[in-house]
């Protein structure tokens, strides 16, 4: 609701006068543009690390300066350091075994019956018989009913999941039905782990040793990873395949039978009485130091409190031997014009819109994330080491490859039916005569995939738009056809290239809405909430009493 007391005239009256109307100055000519600026092979496919991040991030300051905005980064500054540690195992430093009942030692061969990573920040795992534990899916969701721990004791011990969330009949729709929870996620189960305790976790693979993929996965296992920001402090992650588990279950004599209750809700964890394991690993550390921009508008009556606009900056380089398919053509720059010199452009162009309104009441804060596209690296830097405290963040909303196409019925949104933001969006859709969907394709977890999703697992409520595919003209039969085409031709690919043909009016229509929201909340009164079934209004919970 708006601060004070005001009728519905009074309301309406006041949001004009905070510029809403000006909302429909955003240029398709200028977004275009600033895309094609930096998009070009000039910019090398902005790599973090690399010259194109220099040239992005000095341009997007000359921009915000140009405008007036203030440096909205620590210490007065326009950039946060973003220190990313890479993570390489030491040629023959792992190793691995498990001891049965009887004593006997049974050695493990690491990348065959078992991958085996350091998961501390120093590198280094050395863990002495320590006990075991399956835990089911590993998931403790008390707003859907289930937690697999129940009351086991895991501390110092070592606990086995299985990947995934419950996918029977009889429980889908408690996890969401088609699309995955964030309980779904490895991360989440490494967390609530090492929460209880845990000093590793391993997933364990429902293959045998010979499955070809297992095979093709542990290959792999050894590569050079590098360290997510606020990451579980756990000493080593594993995984095993089902010959492995299988032979620790039969050494602990475990009923077999009621392992069927992991998908139930009934089950709950069970100790390997008798099986211990003992695993050492060690990995060499380089750092990468990437950066945040961050430029900002204070409030003028809650300064201390802040909405953020987010988009990631960066794109995934030249040969770019990390992106499958690798090009094969001459052209082996990942220009990344969609994904996100578009975005980019998108937030730079909401500050400018704001800029020119009234001063909002809170402060709103304009961030271009680094390394998204190495696992949302910056917006998880950002995450674990904010520059505004994120008890009084209002909300993220999140800009991820601005919608090409002509004007659409729908707005859809990741993660619909998470929290009370795309109510408000929904009601400023309507006045528009569009409706609020969700992104239509639940194989691709899109929810947990950009740069809301860090501040969503700490709790702030975030909203991302995502591209309607309901045409004014043509409806969805024209518009689902048009975005197959597109994302199929060119995510993640050297033909993800600007071109002066694309149809710039749906993105307008996104960035007019987000406009009109992000004012709505900068000035008001209002916290936007989780909803009940949401797995992340416990974490918001915890500092309600800063909201007061």
């Amino acid at each position: 609701m708006l601060r004070g007391l005001f009728g519905g005239a009074a309301a309406m009256a006041l949001l004009l006068s905070a510029g809403l109307a000006s909302a429909q100055e955003f240029s398709a000519e200028r977004i275009s543009e600033g895309i094609r600026h930096i998009s070009s092979d000039d910019f090398q496919g902005r790599y973090p690390g690399t010259e194109g991040e220099r040239m992005t991030l000095a341009w997007l300051q000359a921009q915000y300066e140009a405008m007036g905005l203030e440096p909205g980064g620590p210490n007065g500054q326009w950039l946060q350091d973003v220190v990313l540690k890479r993570y390489t195992p030491v040629a023959g430093a792992a190793s691995a075994s498990w001891t049965g009942p009887d004593g006997a030692v049974h050695p493990l061969t690491v990348g065959t019956d078992i991958t085996l990573r350091a998961a501390t920040n120093d590198g280094k795992a050395s863990i002495e018989n320590a006990g075991l534990v399956f835990v089911g899916y590993g998931i403790n969701a008390p707003e859907r009913d289930w937690n697999d721990y129940g009351d086991v004791d895991v501390r110092g011990k070592v606990v086995i999941v299985m990947s995934g969330e419950p996918n029977s009949p009889a429980v889908a729709e408690r996890f969401n039905g088609e699309y995955p929870t964030a309980h779904n996620s490895g991360a989440y189960k490494a967390d609530e782990a090492f929460a209880r305790g845990a000093v590793g976790i391993i997933t364990l693979s429902m293959v045998p040793a010979t499955d070809a993929g297992w095979l093709r996965g542990a290959q792999f296992a050894g590569r050079q990873r590098t360290l997510t920001p606020g990451a579980a402090d756990l000493e080593f992650s594993a995984a095993i395949n089902h010959d492995v588990g299988m032979a620790w279950a039969t050494a602990a004599g475990l009923d077999m039978s009621a392992m069927a209750d992991v998908e139930s809700g009934a089950f709950k964890a069970v100790t390997l009485t008798g099986v211990t394991l003992s695993v050492a690993q060690e990995e060499t550390i380089d750092t990468l130091v990437t950066h945040n921009l961050l430029a900002k508008i204070p409030g003028t009556t809650h300064p201390d409190e802040t909405i953020i606009y987010s988009a990631h900056w960066d794109h995934v380089g030249v040969g770019a031997d990390h992106v499958s398919p690798v090009s094969t053509t001459e052209d082996n720059i990942y220009n990344g014009a969609w994904d996100n010199a578009s975005g980019t452009i998108g937030i730079l162009e909401m500050a400018r819109q704001i800029k020119a309104a009234p001063r909002p009441e809170r402060t709103i804060v304009f961030a271009h994330m680094a390394a998204e596209e190495m696992g949302l690296l910056g917006s998880y830097g950002y995450a674990a080491n904010p520059v505004y405290p994120l008890e009084t963040t209002v909300a993220d909303i999140n800009i991820d490859m601005l919608p090409l196409s002509p004007p659409t019925r729908d707005v859809a949104i990741f993660g619909k039916g998470q929290n009370t933001l795309e109510d408000d969006l929904a009601v400023l859709a309507a006045a528009e005569g569009r409706v609020i969907t969700d992104d239509r394709q639940p194989e691709q977890g899109f929810y947990t995939r950009s740069d809301h999703f860090p501040f969503v697992r700490m709790g702030v409520p975030a909203l991302m738009t995502w591209h309607g595919v309901d045409w004014d003209e043509g409806g969805v039969a024209a518009g689902q056809a048009a975005w197959d085409a597109k994302f199929g031709a060119d995510y993640h690919r050297p033909s993800d290239e600007w071109s002066a043909d694309w149809d710039l009016r749906s993105a307008v229509e996104n960035l007019t809405l987000l406009y009109r929201l992000g004012l709505q909340l900068a000035n008001s009164d209002e916290w936007p909430t989780w909803k009940p079934t949401s797995e992340f209004g416990a974490r918001r919970a915890v500092s309600d009493a800063a909201r007061q």
